[in-house]
């Protein structure tokens, strides 16, 4: 292909891959809050680091999420101060599906850089150096990819092996092979022999040249991106693929679909700190281990223990003459487990869900666009919540079928629908809306409103709910799904 006219590289727009529901970090990550959107860095989210890092390389990003988690993608947005494009996913159907949706989305002659949002990469000028040192090789009509140094002969990654030197396009290298994950024996045998690069996932191609080549190499998954993108529907910063042409879509990886068969792939090398933080060993290495090899997040305690790692943001955790052990303390869970053992956790979650067991989706704390609820205790007949509510949002004009509700202030000032009137109640007052009343909560003031919400009633399940009015675009949600929610 022929290179077009130059782009400079604050051109480039960065796409950010929002998939992915992070299993083997249980029980921090879970379906419904998965490990981009968790506080992992310094307080800070991968998907918020990774924001920050795309931005060095361009000023509004194009994120690709699930339905489901669109207004946590918004919250690390402006946490991040950046204004994304927000394009959801009605279902999961893997990377390529993903990327020609994004394709669609853009400029046939922009420069795309694929970025998935839950890797760690401290050293932001670096990560910046090197997309910069690719885009000539992108320009050129080359699907650009950027292969991590390896540190160990790791059996949890992919890895790229190069070939030959591409003239006058830098530290550029053909693709000789992509090899999927291999055992220890070789991937040692990789790391002697030089040459591989771990499959970091990080895609620099313009946005034409990866149509092209999926139509030549996945015809189908790029027809019904296309149909899914024609019926696309824009609410505000998001747009809404259609759904019925993406669940339509063969599901697979970018890597399978694309990468392995096109030859027109080049690789970069990128030799600064990197981690995908895809097991618990990965996130405790991001902490500073002491004499013993012990490294303690939150209020972990260690006495005669050596290489253990504890997790415990909520309350003391003790470990008493411990070695190689992962602890994992949450509200509602518990994760005691070898550390040799830590890729085995994504199958601990499908045990659990085999069984079940709510804790393997769902946390007790629930993230919604006004704020956020915990579910406190729960019994037959009653649930009690904690509800968070920021300053100046407002849940759902609702009523319920099966329940009835008190609400206490406990700080703030809340704003309270209760039939046809409206009352502001301050700290320590309190109200009742009756089964069947239509209400809404509110927060006037400046500073987050904090209530206790007893339920009563037959039924106290979050599907029950009729939104009258909503600030949040929900009123057509389907009745169960993740953005449903009896505090809405």
């Amino acid at each position: 292909m022929q290179p077009t006219e130059p782009l400079d590289p604050e051109s480039i727009v960065p796409v950010i891959m929002c998939g992915g529901s992070g299993t083997r970090l249980w029980p921090l990550s879970r379906k419904a809050l998965p490990k981009q959107f968790v506080p992992l860095v310094q307080g800070k989210s991968l998907l918020q680091l990774t924001l920050e890092r795309a931005a060095l390389l361009g000023k509004q990003p194009l994120i690709v999420a699930g339905e489901d988690h669109r207004f946590l993608v918004q919250e690390c947005a402006i946490s991040a101060e950046v204004h994304p494009t927000i394009l959801l996913e009605p279902m999961a159907r893997n990377t390529a599906a993903a990327m020609a949706a994004a394709a669609l989305n853009a400029p046939a002659n922009a420069l795309l850089l694929f970025l998935p949002a839950d890797h760690h990469i401290p050293d932001s000028a670096a990560f910046a150096a090197t997309i910069r040192a690719g885009v000539k090789a992108a320009q050129s009509g080359l699907i650009v990819t950027f292969g991590v140094q390896p540190t160990s002969p790791s059996t949890a990654y992919g890895y790229i092996q190069q070939g030959t030197v591409l003239d006058g396009l830098g530290q550029a290298h053909a693709v000789q092979r992509f090899v999927e994950k291999p055992d220890a024996t070789r991937a040692q045998a990789m790391l002697l022999e030089g040459g591989y690069f771990w499959n970091a996932g990080i895609f620099l191609i313009r946005a034409s040249v990866l149509l092209a080549a999926l139509q030549t190499h996945a015809p189908d998954i790029l027809a019904s991106c296309r149909q899914a993108v024609a019926g696309q529907i824009a609410d505000g910063e998001f747009r809404r693929l259609d759904a019925s042409a993406f669940g339509a879509c063969r599901s697979e990886s970018i890597d399978f679909a694309l990468m392995e068969k096109a030859g027109n792939v080049a690789v970069l090398p990128f030799a600064a700190a990197w981690s995908d933080v895809g097991s618990w060993n990965a996130v405790a290495e991001l902490s500073e281990a002491d004499s013993q090899g012990n490294r303690i997040y939150g209020q972990g305690h260690v006495l005669n223990a050596s290489r253990t790692y504890i997790h415990a943001p909520h309350r003391p955790v003790v470990a008493l003459g411990t070695a190689n052990l992962l602890i994992i303390d949450t509200a509602d869970a518990l994760l005691v487990a070898d550390a040799a053992q830590a890729e085995q956790v994504k199958a601990v979650v499908a045990q659990l869900e085999a069984q079940g067991v709510s804790q393997a989706q769902h946390h007790r704390r629930v993230a919604r666009p006004w704020g956020a609820y915990d579910s406190v205790d729960a019994g037959a007949r009653f649930q009690v919540k904690r509800i968070v509510v920021k300053p100046g949002a407002r849940l759902s004009l609702q009523k319920h079928h099966h329940r009835a509700e008190h609400w206490i202030v406990v700080s703030g000032t809340a704003e309270v629908t209760n039939g046809d009137k409206v009352i502001l109640l301050s700290e320590n007052q309190s109200t009742y809306i009756p089964l069947g009343q239509v209400h809404r909560l509110a927060n006037p003031g400046k500073v987050p409103l904090e209530i206790i919400e007893v339920q009563s009633g037959a039924y106290l399940g979050e599907d029950d709910i009729v939104r009258i009015e909503d600030a949040y675009g929900r009123l057509d949600t389907p009745r169960g799904s993740q953005t449903q929610g009896g505090n809405s």
